[in-house]
């Protein structure tokens, strides 16, 4: 019998669908599929394949309002932010498929008598896509569009709480007309996982998720060469100035925090708050946080949705009660918010003060709605927080003086620096992390760089 699974919406934890995992000859046929499919794409023009990712995208956008409503049953977000993941998606997509007539192009090297001399960026072969949940469209276009314009073939798993995402993209490729076996998914357990990896027809993992998963894909990938980008946890940091606008940054700072439930691995998890203006903010941010609404994502007016797993709603909670006890006040009482009634998945957000670098809730990846608030009294005291940390994916600094924030930005230990924004990837920009928030990157022109190898020509005329 054929193993499966089920995914529950954390809406009403009931079963919202069930699943077969592929079995071994379903995973030969598709991977034998993709060697043929990348062979086909590898064929075309860059031009050609921009107008067949373009018709992708077209083809995922004519169904937004309905990916939108399954995105709510599966993971539960908000039907009201909903539609963010598309427009993120549309914006990726669009920039990468402009992009790719520039990256793409042959570098031609400085003339020599008597030579031909330039470097081509060529395919890898089949790469092999592992998405999350949290932002499951937004984590995967980073890589299927890129891969796809730089002629490789792509084979898609999404995580158990969102399957059905790597199914409508396998859908819309063949709408658009995508060469077959270019884009196609599998539904996998992790032990399948890996030996997909070790296949030998693989070139390239791309992995969202936690970093003991990081870890896992690497150990597979690792015995055959095959390359692996890794976009892991966060921690992410966020330093108030005294001379901020304090309005401004505790709205942004607590959508930074919340939206999604605080499930990104980008969003803001800990704030240092100059003591100049440190009670004045905090008064603001928790007034702010006091505003969303808790509730079944399905209605309007929800802000704040349920966390995708049970497991983990129990981890933030788990954490909040450990930094409680530890010393640390909750600014809101989480009784205003019903949780309890609503069910499991549901999570009160909190702002928590008097935290320390001591507590789990300041140093772990909390992947709730929850953030930590310290009072900082200078700027290198605030650099020193911001830097102890095992994570580096973005830091944010709130400042009128954009001097000062690169000046600081340049020595935060981080992927990303924003001023005054935070929780965002810009497609012009590159995307990656230092220490546990992963290895390599995506977006940008740099982008196409672990999708591609370089391939030197070195013509000598006969003399």
């Amino acid at each position: 019998m054929d193993e499966r699974f089920t995914t529950r919406s954390p809406i009403d934890g009931q079963v919202y669908l069930e699943r077969t995992y592929a079995n071994a000859t379903q995973v030969e046929q598709t991977l034998a599929s993709a060697v043929a499919g990348q062979r086909a794409m590898r064929a075309l023009s860059v031009q050609e394949r921009m107008g067949l990712c373009a018709a992708l995208v077209d083809a995922m956008l004519a169904q937004r309002a309905s990916l939108a409503e399954e995105l709510t049953w599966q993971m539960g977000r908000p039907s009201a932010h909903a539609a963010s993941e598309f427009r993120g998606f549309e914006e990726r997509a669009r920039r990468m498929i402009e992009l790719a007539e520039g990256a793409l192009a042959d570098t031609p090297q400085p003339p020599r008598e008597g030579f031909q001399r330039w470097i081509r960026r060529e395919p890898l072969g089949v790469v092999l896509v592992l998405s999350p949940w949290n932002f499951p469209y937004l984590t995967s276009v980073n890589v299927v569009i890129p891969a796809l314009l730089a002629g490789n073939a792509v084979v898609l798993k999404h995580a158990e709480q969102t399957p059905l995402c790597a199914e409508r993209y396998a859908a819309a490729a063949r709408q658009a007309g995508l060469p077959e076996g270019a884009l196609q998914f599998l539904h996998l357990t992790h032990r399948q996982v890996a030996n997909v990896i070790r296949d030998g027809r693989v070139a390239q993992v791309a992995f969202t998720g936690s970093v003991q998963g990081g870890r896992a894909v690497a150990q597979a990938a690792a015995p055959g060469f095959v390359g692996a980008g890794l976009e892991l946890g966060g921690k992410d940091p966020a330093y108030v100035c005294e001379d901020a606008d304090l309005d401004f940054a505790a709205t942004e700072l607590a959508d930074g925090a919340l939206f999604n439930a605080g499930q990104s691995c980008c969003g803001i998890e800990r704030i240092y708050v100059h003591q100049a203006v440190y009670d004045k903010f905090v008064e603001r941010l928790v007034g702010t946080v006091q505003g969303y609404v808790l509730g079944d994502p399905r209605e309007a007016t929800t802000t704040l949705g349920p966390l995708a797993r049970v497991q983990g709603a129990e981890q933030v909670n788990k954490q909040v009660r450990a930094a409680l006890a530890a010393g640390a006040t909750g600014c809101i009482d989480p009784s205003r918010y019903g949780a309890t009634k609503l069910g499991v998945n549901y999570v009160a957000p909190q702002v928590l003060v008097d935290v320390t670098h001591d507590m789990a809730v300041m140093r772990e990846e909390t992947f709730g709605p929850v953030v930590g608030v310290m009072r900082v009294p200078d700027d290198a005291s605030a650099l020193a927080l911001m830097n102890d940390s095992v994570y580096g994916l973005t830091a944010s600094i709130w400042t009128a003086d954009l001097e000062r924030a690169a000046r600081l930005g340049d020595e935060v230990q981080t992927g990303t620096v924003f001023a005054n924004r935070c929780d965002y990837l810009d497609p012009d920009l590159p995307w990656t992390g230092v220490k546990d928030s992963g290895l390599g990157c995506t977006l940008s022109a740099l982008g196409f760089g672990q999708l591609t190898r370089p391939k030197s020509f070195h013509l000598r005329s006969q003399r």
